[in-house]
């Protein structure tokens, strides 16, 4: 496994990031979440072959991807040798102080995902979205103090406007609080509308990189259909995709993968991850593997470089779209 600089800090982390979201201590919040004993295996797997990167959120299973994370990592791994990132932003009650960024809800927040993983710190606590109802001077001071707490050792940001990184970034500067760190967009193959402004300003001001949807949510293995759907139990039942993908542009490009996939005879998630993780400022997707066979496969994607005619090839069909992953949910 290679290892690569966080951003501009001194951390470094594996070039593939284990995504967490699919498991679970108990069913509910996703018809295709797995269980402890699922997860047990495909994280062995993932720590046995060097990754040190780990990312869950508190809206995952309602608190139940934590628990089942931190016990895992706690069990399987030492804490001081991997780098752990959860979030805040999403609903974890009815109640009207039970989501967003306020400086009440943030501080719950860590304490409680902190308690669910067992955990002293977290390495990186990202904010899940932008939060319109909360200032943005509230809310960075509260993340300021979360560091300054221990509770976390950096701070990080997921999908917004590249507006909105700008605006959070100068607050902090200006106030001098601790500043973003990371940002985790929704970037892969079919929706690359971050290259027109979020990505260059990461690149610019030395942010970390760490795309969401790698695989556009399993379109680009190759078992979706145009009408929507397809043979998966997630593929069944994510409205999610159905929102973002399945244009004629988007099957467009499947069609030039699948046919790149037969003639170097490597997988199509194999060659969508590759093309990803070597675009420029890239540091490493957010994969989501349920099978040590998912993560086999999304590690040989390591070993694979394309040439630039067959990049051209992949980008050509590509149409622009409208912008999406911003609104609260689009996890």
């Amino acid at each position: 496994m290679d290892y690569i600089r966080f951003g501009s800090t001194g951390m470094k982390v594996s070039k593939l990031c284990f995504g967490t979201m699919m498991f679970a201590m108990k069913s509910g919040w996703r018809n295709y979440a797995l269980g402890k004993d699922e997860a047990k295996i495909v994280f062995k797997e993932a720590l046995d072959s060097g990754i040190n990167f780990f990312d869950t959120a508190d809206i995952y299973s309602n608190g139940s991807c934590e628990e089942v994370t931190g016990e895992l990592l706690n069990s399987m791994s030492n804490r001081d040798e991997i780098v752990l990132a959860t979030k805040v932003y999403n609903p974890m009650g009815t109640g009207p102080n039970m989501k967003g960024l306020s400086r009440k809800y943030i501080m719950n927040a860590i304490d409680s995902s902190l308690k669910r993983l067992k955990m002293n710190y977290v390495d990186l606590y990202i904010i899940h979205r932008w939060d319109y109802e909360t200032s943005i001077e509230e809310t960075m001071e509260a993340l300021h103090d979360v560091v300054k707490s221990g509770k976390t050792r950096y701070i990080g940001a997921s999908s917004m406007y590249a507006w909105e990184l700008a605006k959070a970034q100068e607050t902090a500067k200006i106030n001098g609080w601790t500043q973003f760190v990371s940002m985790q967009n929704h970037y892969n193959l079919i929706y690359r509308e971050e290259e027109r402004e979020m990505i260059p300003l990461c690149i610019h001001d030395g942010l970390a990189i760490t795309p969401w949807s790698p695989l556009a949510r399993g379109f680009l293995a190759g078992n979706r259909y145009k009408k929507g759907g397809g043979d998966t139990a997630r593929a069944k039942n994510d409205d999610l995709a159905d929102n973002y993908y399945y244009t004629d542009a988007d099957f467009e490009t499947l069609d030039v993968l699948l046919e790149l996939s037969k003639e170097i005879e490597r997988y199509p998630v194999e060659i969508a991850l590759s093309w990803l993780s070597n675009k420029q400022g890239i540091t490493c997707p957010v994969v989501g593997p349920g099978t040590k066979q998912q993560l086999q496969g999304l590690l040989n994607s390591l070993t694979l470089k394309l040439s630039e005619e067959q990049i051209l090839r992949l980008e050509k069909p590509y149409k622009a779209k409208n912008i999406s992953g911003h609104a609260a949910y689009s996890i």
